[in-house]
């Protein structure tokens, strides 16, 4: 509530209240370190586009990963398959 003690505050929420005071200044001073390193702060709406970005990603990465399985199986299925054809020619050679 506005205007309220600290330790009241700290009572309802069951804390002490010289946790809320320190809490309070690590706030303050992290705020003064932002703007003295000219950081620009990220709001919410900032942070929810960056984790949709990300999900999205991992989708992708998901989907690339299971086409590079794919394209490895299909690979040795005709190394496997070239290599039949190549002894079969040779077989057929050698008959003659």
């Amino acid at each position: 509530m506005p205007g309220e003690c600290i330790s009241a505050v700290a009572r309802r929420h069951g804390v002490a209240p010289n946790l809320l005071y320190r809490w309070r200044r690590l706030m303050t001073e992290g705020v003064a370190v932002a703007i003295e390193a000219d950081d620009r702060m990220t709001g919410n709406q900032d942070v929810r586009k960056l984790e949709e970005r990300v999900r999205d990603l991992e989708r992708l990465l998901g989907r690339k990963t299971m086409e590079i399985e794919i394209l490895k199986e299909a690979l040795a299925k005709s190394q496997l398959k070239k290599q039949t054809l190549l002894l079969a020619s040779l077989l057929k050679d050698d008959l003659r």
